[in-house]
Parts: structure tokens; sequence; C-alpha cells
């Protein structure tokens, strides 16, 4: 079966120059696109699966800025600035100062990393949005499979999947099978540290490393224990006491869900349901009728 990459944007400012170059792999869409940016170009962006963005060239003094569900701007502004949105995630993305974009998506099937990895691969570590980061591996990795796009002549599929596998182990730490292990769980007192603090904080933007100052332990190190006592990781905790807010909202206030979203931390509505359903295993409609609102 062909994967097949959808995304629901609503873009404004952007101008494409020459034709949009594509690639297919098993499971993955690779997109290389060049764009011309007016003064007030913007974007709203969301899409049922990951996906993997590459600026490699930027024409400019500016920057493309991005901002997730929180509000967080992230600034990509040199080349190969890279962007790691989740599936279900939306954000936004507006143009300072910049004339021209040439960057790379990587539009990917989570179901087709699950059967290459196995269980190798951590899947709550696809659940991690990364709005701006820089890995020379990734960044050497990205520009080869541009250049495959790029090109009249294209090599053997499996020298792109080779290309592709190799950029999924490094973006997801993927370690070998015989290297799993057990993890220790937090103790329980540092545990408690860490979920007063997600708890009283869940509306704001938690970064791994206050939790890891928590604990004493290095970021890795303190998600990895906190699934292992949870079940759960750390941002998975959050968007659970999100979702528990809203909850208390629905049950005892008049408010719209629009307003609910706002007020949560969520970028809107249609995102607030998406995760609800998630956590809860019902819309938030299904659950206030079950819970007696109306």
């Amino acid at each position: 079966m062909t994967f097949v990459a959808r995304m629901e944007s609503r873009i404004q400012g952007f101008a494409a120059i020459g034709e949009l170059k594509w690639h297919v792999w098993d499971g993955v869409v690779a997109d290389l696109w060049d764009v011309s940016c007016g003064d007030n170009a913007e974007g709203y962006y969301v899409s049922p699966d990951p996906r993997l963005f590459v600026a490699l060239d930027i024409d400019g003094d500016g920057a493309f800025v991005v901002e997730g569900a929180q509000g967080e701007p992230r600034r990509h502004n040199q080349a190969f600035s890279i962007a790691y949105i989740p599936a279900g995630v939306p954000i936004r993305g507006r143009v300072e100062g910049l004339k021209r974009i040439r960057h790379l998506d990587l539009h990917f099937d989570a179901a087709t990393l699950t059967r290459r990895f196995g269980r190798s691969l951590d899947r709550d570590a696809l659940q991690i949005s990364r709005l701006q980061f820089r890995d020379d591996r990734i960044a050497t990795l990205a520009g080869l499979i541009a250049a495959e796009c790029g090109s009249e002549w294209n090599l053997h599929d499996l020298y792109g999947e080779g290309l592709l596998n190799a950029l999924f182990a490094c973006l997801f730490q993927i370690d070998r099978p015989s290297a799993a292990r057990r993890r220790s769980p937090l103790p329980r007192r540092k545990l408690r540290l860490v979920t007063d603090y997600i708890d009283a904080h869940c509306l704001d933007r938690i970064r791994l490393a206050d939790l890891a100052a928590l604990t004493g332990l290095s970021e890795t190190a303190m998600s990895h224990a906190f699934k292992a006592a949870t079940g759960v990781p750390p941002h998975r905790w959050q968007m659970q006491a999100r979702i528990d807010r809203a909850k208390a909202m629905m049950a005892h206030e008049a408010a719209s869900l629009g307003d609910i979203a706002q007020a949560t931390g969520f970028f809107d509505q249609a995102h607030l349901t998406r995760v609800f359903k998630s956590v809860v295993g019902l819309t938030p409609g299904a659950w206030m009728k079950s819970a007696g609102r109306r």
C-alpha cells in the first residue's frame, strides 16, 4: 500500500519557485520546496502524520518563526535548522525578513516506522514536539535525501530507504535491539516532586531541563525513569493534567469548547478535541453526555 501524505494548511504570502519536487519511499513522502516569501507570509499547518521540516537554504536576514500550541516561538534563521512536529499537532509559521526559503518536508507513517524498527522504537518519542533544533547527522542525511528528490535520475529505492532509516535512527535515538534494557523508575519522593510540578504548571511550557533539575538526573534519564514509574512520558502527564482542567470546566462552567481550549493551553477547539479523545477515549461532547451535561 502506498503511503499518501495528508496535511491541512492555510497559507498566504508564499509563492513556489519552479515545480514541487518530491519522492515516495516505503511509508515516507518527501517534498522539496523552494518558495519566495512576501512581507506578511504566514501559514497554519496540521497533519494527521508525523512530519520533519529541514530548512536547506534561507535567503535574508530574518527567520521563519514556528509557534506551537503554547505559543512558544522558535526561529529558523540558518540552513539545516530542523523541526519535528508530531501527528495532529497544529503549528503556525510566519516569515520575518526572509526573501526565500528552500526546505525539505518528510511526512511519514508511524505504523511503517514501527514495522521497520519494531520494539526498538520508543513510540512515545513520536509524540514529543521539537520545534527547533540542529543535528549534524540529520542535516547530512536530509541534504542527501533532498538531492535524491531533486535528481532527474533516481537511484534504487534501497538507497533512499537506507538514508531514511539512518535519519529516523538519529531522530528518535533508536538503539540496537540488544541494547534494550529495563529502566529504573523514579523513587517515590522524586516522582512526587515532578508530578506536583507538572500539575501546578500544566498550562505553562514545561521544559525537560526543569524536571531533570528537580531529580538531579539528565533529561534523558529523567524522562525514562518517569515513564518507568508512571507508564507515560512527562509530556503525556502534562496533557492529562490539562485534560483534567478541561473536564472541570466542562462540568461546572458554561464556557464554549473554544474558550475552554484557550484557557487550558490548547491551540484551538480541534486540537483540544483530538487530545481529549486520545486521552479519554471520547470526544468532549460524548464525555459531557456521559457525565450528564448537555
